[in-house]
């Protein structure tokens, strides 16, 4: 263990050069300067420039401000203007898109009137039918009015969707879930089967192959543009270029243009009056069905050939084309059958004209 002694010792000789540095310096009057240029010389502050300045920073920012006012001034008007604009625009398209539909529902309504009033109706997307009932002096009968507003409100059927077989006008509504159906064209029977007469088309293609008219046989159908097309081809190119999507053939063609056509001899009086079917149209594209009632196909009831071109120039049509008729008449409106059949029920046909909700 260090003893007292020895630890005063340790001590001294720890600090003595420290307290003979400091004798030294107090004795040798030392004294410590650092040189001028340690020190930076005052700059003079020139208070008028920077007020200067000052005021011109500020100058600056008031007509920045006053610009910006004036600029969000420019944009708020901009922008009621814009908005008036477009109110304006939408007022104007609305307008011009009710007083573009009114020259058509004006003729709607005078077409209509010359019917007379429907009894039933149909509205869907696809399209819009109205049923009428014809009281005139010698025979009864339907005016089915159709609308088509899309390619899916209209189309031809075979009798079971097979050539040479046949079923009611109502069986293939009902096997179709249409709205309403109508007798297309005529046939032939072979060997216990009924094939469609002439030309017939389905979703743009010849059943049998086209062949071309002769004597008063037409083919009547629809195009791609729903439209109702129908007379005499003599060659396939000629009616291609209608691009027809459906259609069948018959006699005789009544009315064209307007103008009502001279019916041949024989169908003046094979029968002379009988129940038909007739399909038309209007200058808007609309179809029109007629149907008449006869009580058999002996020629002594129903309505004549000259009497249906009457009807249709009563009612305003355009082109009108006679469907086979007699037994073969049907008209089914809303799942029911509107005529008298003259056979006493529906005869099984070969092709329909179905309508769609």
């Amino acid at each position: 263990m260090m003893t007292v002694k020895a630890l005063n010792r340790f001590c001294l000789l720890t600090t003595a050069p420290f307290v003979g540095l400091m004798i030294w310096l107090l004795a040798a009057n030392f004294s410590l300067s650092l040189p001028q240029h340690t020190y930076p010389e005052p700059v003079e502050v020139d208070e008028a420039a920077i007020g200067n300045q000052m005021s011109g920073l500020l100058g600056n920012l008031d007509t920045a401000k006053k610009s910006a006012t004036v600029t969000a001034k420019s944009i708020k008007k901009s922008i009621a203007l814009y908005r008036s604009t477009n109110d304006s625009m939408n007022q104007i398209v609305k307008i011009a898109t009710t007083q573009a539909g009114r020259p058509a529902k004006i003729y709607d309504r005078r077409i209509t009137r010359k019917i007379g009033t429907p009894y039933s109706q149909i509205q869907s997307d696809n399209l819009a039918a109205q049923l009428f009932k014809i009281n005139a002096q010698n025979f009864k009968g339907y005016a089915l009015k159709v609308k088509l507003k899309t390619s899916k409100g209209m189309k031809m059927v075979l009798g079971k969707d097979k050539v040479g077989e046949a079923e009611t006008t109502l069986a293939a509504a009902k096997r179709y879930n249409a709205v309403a159906g109508v007798n297309a064209g005529g046939f032939a029977d072979n060997r216990g089967k009924r094939y469609p007469l002439s030309t017939t088309m389905m979703n743009g293609k010849y059943i049998s192959g086209f062949e071309p008219s002769y004597k008063d046989l037409f083919f009547v159908g629809m195009n791609k543009n729903l439209e109702l097309i129908g007379g005499k081809y003599w060659d396939k190119g000629q009616l291609d270029k209608q691009e027809p999507l459906f259609g069948a053939s018959f006699v005789p063609v009544l009315m064209k243009n307007g103008v009502s056509q001279s019916i041949p001899d024989k169908w003046q009086v094979s029968p002379k009056r009988a129940p038909r079917t007739v399909i038309a149209n209007y200058k808007d594209n609309q179809l029109l069905f007629l149907v008449t009632d006869g009580y058999n196909e002996n020629g002594s009831s129903g309505a004549t050939l000259q009497e249906m071109q009457i009807l249709l120039s009563r009612f305003g049509a355009i082109d009108g084309y006679n469907l086979d008729g007699g037994g073969s008449s049907s008209l089914i409106f809303n799942g029911r059958v509107v005529n008298k059949p003259s056979d006493g029920r529906l005869r099984p046909l070969p092709t329909h004209f179905l309508f769609f909700k």
